[in-house]
């Protein structure tokens, strides 16, 4: 990514060394907690949940940060009313986060995109660079969280992110839904999440079932409580169950965080019970003090396939 100092982002090329391990683990140490939210299987709601947990977070008081590392499929933007939003590049060519409800500083693919449609063509190579870019010449500032919303499966993007960040992540939060078929899948997140030795925060269980407002009855419409066989099978803290709600899908397609909009209702009260539970879990690590990283300027290099570079703009 290149522009002119203090300048707006576009989609363009740079003769750059690929980012340090260090360079970016320095650049990110001002950040308390790191979470990897991921499924293993797409369709289970990973993103909504990302968003959910840091509102939920911010709602507390926590100065939080996401990152939208789903580059083929970007909807953090989207979730959270950011859609049109544009990221820029401060004095030193770092770039600056878009700023979201609650103070939630952003960063995503889809604020680099021309239209709604245009689809990113990346092999393995530019994901890990794009990533290695938002994580490390980003300006984060400090931040008690962190979530990183990683796409479905486990490949390039998850491995850059366990990689590039090995012993700093706090953690992975595992989203599934409650069907067998979603088993199959997410469990092959939780093997990956011990392959590459990243701590396994718990497991959330999402659509886990819907109440009635009419009858008061709860049903289990895909299955019941297969998250909760998964965490006890593995060792694994059950973090809780989201259930169905249709005004989620409302929210989300006009672009107003569900989270805020429905606070009191139930869903939003099984949602914060949850991220209570993970604050609790990490209440010294954000309670304590980081260091604050010098300014170390890092260049960056990110070019969609098939377009021109559009000069010294």
């Amino acid at each position: 990514m290149s522009s002119n100092q203090g300048g707006k982002i576009k989609v363009s090329v740079q003769k750059a060394g690929p980012l340090d391990t260090g360079e970016i683990a320095q650049a990110m140490k001002s950040i308390k907690t790191k979470f990897a939210i991921m499924s293993g299987k797409g369709g289970v709601g990973k993103s909504f949940v990302t968003a959910s947990l840091a509102l939920g977070f911010a709602m507390r008081g926590y100065r939080v940060g996401i990152l939208d590392a789903d580059v083929y499929g970007p909807t953090i933007p989207k979730l959270l009313g950011l859609v049109g939003a544009s990221l820029y590049l401060s004095e030193d060519e770092k770039i600056i986060p878009a700023v979201g409800p609650l103070g939630i500083k952003v960063v995503s693919m889809d604020f680099l995109l021309p239209t709604d449609d245009t689809a990113v063509i990346w092999r393995g190579p530019l994901v890990d660079r794009a990533i290695k870019d938002f994580l490390g010449s980003v300006l984060w500032g400090e931040l008690d969280a962190l979530f990183i919303d990683l796409p479905p499966g486990t490949g390039d993007a998850p491995l850059t992110i366990a990689q590039t960040l090995a012993n700093e992540l706090t953690g992975s939060i595992i989203v599934t839904a409650p069907s067998d078929v979603s088993r199959r899948i997410v469990q092959k997140a939780i093997d990956f999440s011990r392959k590459v030795k990243v701590p396994i925060v718990g497991i959330i269980e999402n659509m886990c079932c819907f109440y009635c407002p009419e009858s008061g009855k709860t049903y289990y419409i895909f299955g019941k409580l297969i998250g909760k066989e998964m965490a006890d099978r593995y060792g694994i803290p059950y973090l809780g169950m989201i259930p169905l709600d249709p005004r989620i899908g409302e929210a989300n397609d006009l672009g107003e965080p569900f989270l805020m909009k429905y606070s009191t209702s139930d869903t939003a009260k099984a949602i914060l019970s949850i991220v209570d539970t993970v604050i609790a879990m990490y209440k010294d690590k954000l309670e304590g003090k980081v260091e604050v990283p010098k300014k170390q300027p890092i260049k960056s290099l990110m070019k969609l396939p098939g377009e021109e570079e559009e000069g010294n703009e």
